[in-house]
């Protein structure tokens, strides 16, 4: 059971590592893009929204969807999906249809992201740990993205960096079957002696999940932060690139700032584990977002190339426990039955953020430049910190 369990885990850590490679490419290939296909900093943000709206579409089903088919089953076919998006990113095709790919990437993604989330947090015991470990190999997948798609950025086949991407999802469709065999979460969990969640009274009752779970205070609460910290975290892995090549006379090898982003995001998420488990998750989340709001001034207001790399690797050292640690909180607030979609439902609004503040960057920066980068950072690391204040910590009871 033991080994069976340790199985499970490895699976969800390698979906995650998929995952942060498929975040961490963008940024560096931006640039490039608009250099094929003559697109200003507004359009080529669209391919945020339109991932926006695959994810959003697999993250609201998701629970409905493994409910109905089995969890085994939907994730395979949800890195099918990826995989068709990432069919169409290779071909380097019109840049419509390259958007749409993003579409269905976006729909795979969701199911990765979400899933192991959900199921890790649906484990018995203290799962902070394991949070944080899962969450750092996505930083991992989210670092070493940046370093190759810098490199396939200036080539002529730019485009072939998503046949990376393909091959990783294959492997992690195969993983999946062996791990899970097509079978539900519940199954799964109690092949490694977990017994079922227990019920809630308004389930005994016929109450369907979705209402209750759109009942809960603490989901919206925390919906609400994951869509402004996602937000925040995509922001700035797709334009620090930019915003460096532009402002501070970066060169081709300016790519590399944002492998310096995840790599802090990676470290951070295990090295500060014992901090997190000294001060209590709930209140060191204030002083992660602290930290990152005074390196964000030194970038901002400190015209030095090297000093502002630094500093945002710094910020990816501290903004990255505060994802794990609001998916543990998830999961030790929230009622067990409910769990899955309530962590289904939080990844949707996340993918939300990472689509819709990109977006407003791109935007904004088409009518002033991307120097705006910076003081709209700030003000959403400010709005998380008021944020956070309202999440509750104890367990929410459903009456």
């Amino acid at each position: 059971m033991r080994r069976k369990g340790w199985i499970q885990f490895a699976t969800l850590c390698w979906s995650i590592y998929v995952a942060g490679w498929n975040d961490g490419t963008l940024g560096p290939l931006l640039p490039r893009l608009q250099e094929v296909y003559h697109v200003g900093y507004a359009v080529v943000s669209l391919i945020f929204i339109v991932n926006c709206v695959g994810f959003l579409t697999g993250a609201s089903t998701y629970l409905y969807l493994t409910d109905r088919f089995g969890f085994g089953k939907m994730v395979v076919f949800a890195s099918v999906v990826a995989m068709v998006g990432f069919s169409l990113e290779s071909s380097a095709p019109p840049f419509p249809v390259y958007v749409v790919g993003y579409y269905f990437s976006g729909f795979g993604m969701s199911f990765l992201d979400a899933g192991s989330n959900a199921f890790l947090a649906s484990l018995s015991g203290d799962t902070s740990t394991k949070m944080g470990i899962m969450h750092a190999i996505y930083g991992v997948g989210a670092m070493c993205a940046p370093l190759v798609s810098t490199q396939f950025a200036r080539f002529r086949r730019w485009s072939f960096v998503y046949l990376v991407h393909i091959g990783l999802t294959l492997i992690n469709a195969v993983l999946e079957i062996l791990a899970f065999r097509f079978k539900s979460q519940e199954d799964c969990l109690q092949e490694t002696g977990q017994l079922p969640p227990e019920k809630t009274k308004e389930s005994e009752e016929g109450v369907n999940k979705y209402k209750q779970i759109f009942r809960l205070r603490a989901v919206h609460l925390m919906a609400f932060f994951i869509f402004t910290y996602v937000g925040v975290e995509v922001t700035i892995g797709g334009w620090i690139v930019t915003y460096v090549i532009t402002e501070r006379s970066g060169g081709p090898n300016s790519g590399y700032i944002s492998s310096g982003f995840f790599g802090g995001l990676t470290v951070g998420r295990i090295a500060l584990l014992w901090l997190n488990k000294k001060i209590g998750e709930w209140r060191v989340i204030f002083l992660y977002i602290l930290i990152c709001l005074g390196l964000e001034l030194v970038v901002w207001l400190v015209p030095d190339l090297l000093s502002g790399a630094i500093c945002v690797s710094f910020v990816g050292f501290f903004l990255g426990p505060i994802f794990p640690i609001v998916m543990n909180h998830a999961g030790m607030v929230l009622p067990p039955e409910l769990i899955s979609g309530g962590i289904g439902w939080i990844a949707s609004f996340g993918a939300a953020g990472a689509a819709v503040f990109p977006f407003i960057t791109g935007a904004i920066a088409s009518r002033t430049s991307i120097a705006s980068l910076q003081p709209l950072l700030i003000a959403m690391m400010g709005l998380l910190l008021v944020i956070w204040a309202f999440v509750p910590r104890a367990r929410v009871d459903v009456k």
